[in-house]
């Protein structure tokens, strides 16, 4: 049994025995304040994005099973992904529209269709699998944003990337009116030093060179795709990591002489054991501490500063995030307790004015959404769910004042015909990180807003399986609706370890009161 779990069930169990509340005292009360009538943020509609690594589509060295790292990568080899399941194609239209992203370590090692002769074991992309990802890209509603190779780890060839492989397969997706909607050059490429050795580690003057000949080679083929960088990964307490080694973003940014569309970063709020690096174990006390999460926006406004002073025409974007580096942990990952930082990082980055949040993974690894070889959806997939159900593009400023009742609120999400209504209805998602329930107290224009909702529970912190308003989640002819879950009415009461989403339906009377009242 790994370390973590064994460790992690003894604290819930002590930390419950010690300080769990009895079942007839008074929940704790929290207090909830809008601040402003209008949103603060808008997100793009497919905000909620995914990946599927490199290494899983091709077939390279990946994490399941794996009990350490090397050069960045799981030690174990996989077959390529099959992308014609169907019961992945239902899975993934459950959570679209989506960017689907394709990257990973490997991207920085991977061969375009062509297998070099002297590397049997290379690890190659076939015209076979090109084909078959964009098949599944079309026929789920997704947009590709795609990593594509700089692998350039000798630094005497660092300014001069040539991109003469690529080309290939850029003529070839033309060739066959297939489309790729983001492009990015390189995998964490500030990362280089840990996982190559600090001789390979670009200067961030050399990939600005290289990011404009990027650029101007991919616009020669796909004139309105948008480019996005650097992708540097961030860690809890050390950022950008080592200075001047490679906290290489500002004078990155600086350096371009050609504008990005997006400016992008990775982040994940643990390491696995497997990860070199881990400045913030993945453990259960720190997956439900509140002051884990707040990494993510110290980071997010630093990054939207530096967009605002050099790059003010780019987006920003969060192009890969999951529970924990290196491929997730173990019976940790895939469980209940690792919802509660993926629902507040989607609210929290959002606030933060992040368009997009790319999660790693789709399938694949102890963080994915899916498991690889069964097709099984984990807890975090529904949450997922619910979120692309309910949760729209306007983000507005609510406040807490207990960090463990985490809150965010949105527009309701639009469909056809609805947009007269979308201002007057709103969704409230609330993250109880407590062992017992709380009283949610609000402003009253507020409180007799809430209507219905979707209460998120699990038997155990531990568990693989969660409950909607406390019926078991199950597919009813290949589909999930939020009507097959029994109506739960809003009382102000969460329950301990839960996260729900609850209607806000004003009148236009009602919405006019609580401006005037905010307002004053």
């Amino acid at each position: 049994m790994p370390q973590s779990f064994s460790q992690g069930r003894l604290f819930h169990r002590l930390y419950t025995t010690c300080f769990g509340r009895r079942s007839n005292e008074a929940p704790t009360p929290v207090e909830l304040t809008l601040k402003h009538d209008t949103a603060v943020a808008h997100t793009h509609e497919r905000y909620l994005s995914f990946s599927i690594d490199i290494s899983v589509l091709a077939g390279g060295f990946w994490w399941e099973g794996a009990l350490n790292t090397r050069r960045g990568l799981g030690t174990l080899r996989v077959p390529p992904l099959k992308l014609n399941a169907k019961k992945l194609d239902r899975l993934v239209r459950l959570l679209g529209p989506a960017y689907l992203r394709i990257g990973g370590s490997e991207a920085d090692k991977i061969h375009y269709f062509t297998q070099p002769e002297n590397e049997p074991d290379a690890l190659t992309l076939t015209h076979h699998q090109w084909d078959e990802l964009q098949d599944f890209i079309q026929r789920n509603d997704l947009k590709l944003i795609f990593t594509c190779k700089y692998g350039l780890f000798k630094r005497k060839h660092q300014g001069r990337w040539q991109g003469s492989e690529l080309l290939e397969l850029l003529d070839y997706t033309q060739k066959k009116n297939y489309q790729i909607d983001v492009f990015e050059l390189g995998n964490e490429l500030n990362s280089y030093w840990a996982f190559h050795g600090l001789l390979s580690q670009p200067r961030a003057k050399h990939l600005a060179r290289d990011y404009d000949s990027f650029r101007e080679l991919v616009r020669s083929r796909f004139p309105h795709a948008k480019i996005s960088g650097p992708g540097s990964a961030f860690w809890p307490k050390l950022g950008e990591t080592i200075r001047p080694i490679s906290n290489i973003t500002p004078k990155f940014l600086a350096e371009l002489k050609q504008p990005l569309e997006i400016v992008d970063w990775h982040y994940y709020p643990f390491q696995s054991d497997r990860s070199p690096i881990r400045t913030r174990k993945a453990r259960i006390h720190h997956l439900l501490d509140p002051k884990s999460f707040e990494y993510f926006r110290h980071y997010s406004r630093k990054l939207s500063r530096l967009r605002d002073r050099l790059q003010p025409q780019a987006e920003l974007w969060t192009g890969e995030t999951g529970s924990a580096q290196c491929g997730g942990q173990p019976e940790l990952s895939d469980r209940w307790v690792s919802s509660f930082w993926w629902a507040d990082q989607l609210g929290m980055g959002a606030r933060c004015g992040q368009k997009v949040m790319v999660r790693q993974s789709l399938i694949g690894g102890d963080y994915g959404m899916i498991v690889r070889l069964t097709l099984k959806p984990r807890p975090d997939y529904w949450v997922s769910w619910l979120w692309g159900q309910l949760m729209g593009t306007q983000a507005y400023d609510l406040a807490s004042n207990d960090p463990a009742l985490r809150c965010y609120l949105h527009s309701l999400k639009q469909t056809a015909g609805e947009q007269e209504q979308e201002l007057q209805q709103k969704v409230l998602l609330l993250i109880n990180l407590k062992d017992h329930p709380v009283e949610v107290r609000m402003q009253p224009d507020l409180r007799e807003s809430l209507t219905t909702g979707y209460e998120m529970t699990a038997k155990n912190l531990t568990s693989r399986k969660v409950r909607i308003n406390g019926k078991k989640v199950r597919f009813q002819g290949g589909d999930v609706r939020l009507n097959q879950f029994p109506k739960k009415t809003f009382n102000g009461i969460m329950a301990a370890y839960s996260i729900s989403f609850w209607h806000c339906s004003f009148t236009t009377a009602e919405a006019a009161h609580t401006k005037r009242s905010l307002q004053s």
